[in-house]
């Protein structure tokens, strides 16, 4: 019986999934880098096309305190905030980066389900904030 709950509450203490930063590393390259950069600053080769510039995307935790807004970041991705009624200069990449979805816990605590694309392309712009 002890074993049993041991092991039930060791299940429960690991993280919910792991990020894969290699994998964020290249969906980044295949589908921000046009406009953010390959270093994530702003500086792609569809930037000067746009009419608004793309963010810098390496300085979002120095721009949040300190820390790393891994929510806001999904859910820019993935459209399911800040999406406005009459567009919006960046596209919605929830759709075309589908697929199986994982679980995390955000620095707030909170628990994020979202495409593994979109968690793999976070936890690398995390690891690339000045």
């Amino acid at each position: 019986m002890r074993f049993g709950l041991i092991c039930f509450l060791g299940f429960f203490a690991a993280p919910l999934a792991a990020q894969d930063i290699e994998e964020g590393t290249q969906a980044f390259f295949d589908h921000c880098a046009g406009c953010h950069g390959v270093e994530a600053q702003g500086d792609g080769p569809m930037a000067a096309l746009l009419t608004i510039a793309p963010a810098d995307l390496t300085g979002l935790a120095a721009r949040n305190d300190g820390t790393f807004p891994t929510a806001r970041v999904i859910q820019r991705v993935d459209g399911t905030t800040e999406v406005t009624a009459h567009g919006d200069p960046m596209p919605v990449f929830g759709l075309l980066l589908q697929g199986p979805s994982v679980a995390i816990v955000a620095p707030d605590g909170r628990e994020i389900v979202a495409p593994e694309a979109i968690v793999n392309i976070a936890a690398w712009l995390e690891g690339i904030q000045q």
